[in-house]
């Protein structure tokens, strides 16, 4: 999808969208005030965002742990530790088909699971026990749209590191393939998800934090879909075996080096593939408050 750089004063009239019981969890709201696009185009949105019917490849790898640090925007953010010196990151590629008041849109959200100012920092469990572990949650270090009108919306509510780019999104085999592009046309970014795997029901509530004019924030975001998952259990200690498919590529292009520089392992950890899924990303919380 070729980047959407207009927009205007109005908001799409697609409620109608919107009928599963998921979105009838939360009541819709204003913001306190509209958000000023620019110095013409000021919008009036309800949240929490809402999205159905949404297409989501999720490839999920292995990267040194002491390279995540160096992404962190807040001193208290730590990323989740895995064995032998590594972290994560999550590449979480979506088609949005149905946007509350919004165009479509395709997106990438390039993330790493983290604990906010932990007291107790044990591998890999966050992972699998989020509840244990309140101030667990996911930071966007990169996050790639198709649409200026959500770059400007995540920049200024968020302070999430949007930008907007080509980002293709299509079924080539029994493979789902994003690819995002620099400025330039040039290719720098490209995951290949297996859209076969386990079925596995996820109806999840997760945060994720962010850092806006220097305060960090916290947002939940919800999804519930049916994901076809792979799970590769294997590389919580085998470091460095190859697979038999590429799953990522990166370019020697400014956003490929920056990627290139967490140093991720070639073979994923895990894989998700959904269609249809529904979702819903929220306001900040106003009572956060980060723990001391």
């Amino acid at each position: 999808m070729k980047p959407l750089l207009q927009f205007d004063e109005t908001l799409l009239d697609n409620k109608d969208q919107f009928k599963d019981d998921f979105f009838k969890r939360k009541s819709l709201r204003h913001a306190d005030k509209p958000l000023e696009l620019n110095d013409h185009v000021a919008k009036d949105y309800l949240f929490p965002t809402l999205y159905s019917d949404v297409t989501c490849a999720i490839g999920i790898f292995m990267c040194n742990y002491d390279k995540a640090v160096q992404l962190m925007p807040h001193p208290l953010m730590k990323p989740v530790k895995m064995p032998q010196k590594r972290s994560l990151v999550v590449f979480s590629c979506y088609i949005y088909k149905n946007v509350l008041g919004i165009p479509s849109y395709n997106e990438i959200a390039m993330t790493i699971p983290v604990l906010i100012n932990p007291s107790f920092s044990p591998p890999v469990l966050p992972m699998i026990a989020e509840k244990m572990f309140p101030n667990f949650g996911y930071h966007v270090f990169s996050m790639p749209v198709t649409s200026l009108e959500n770059q400007i919306r995540g920049n200024k509510i968020w302070g999430l590191p949007k930008v907007t780019q080509q980002i293709d999104m299509k079924k080539q085999g029994d493979y789902f393939v994003t690819t995002a592009m620099e400025e330039s046309g040039e290719t720098y970014f490209e995951l290949s998800i297996p859209m076969e795997g386990k079925e596995t029901h996820f109806d999840v509530s997760s945060n994720l934090y962010s850092v806006l004019d220097g305060e960090l924030l916290q947002s939940e975001t919800n999804f519930k879909a049916d994901f076809n998952m792979n799970k590769y259990m294997k590389k919580l200690w085998n470091k460095n075996n190859k697979p038999n498919h590429e799953f990522l590529k990166l370019s020697d292009t400014p956003s490929g080096k920056l990627l290139q520089q967490l140093e991720m392992e070639q073979h994923p950890f895990q894989t998700r593939f959904a269609e249809g899924m529904n979702s819903s990303f929220d306001l900040s919380n106003p009572n956060y408050k980060a723990p001391k």
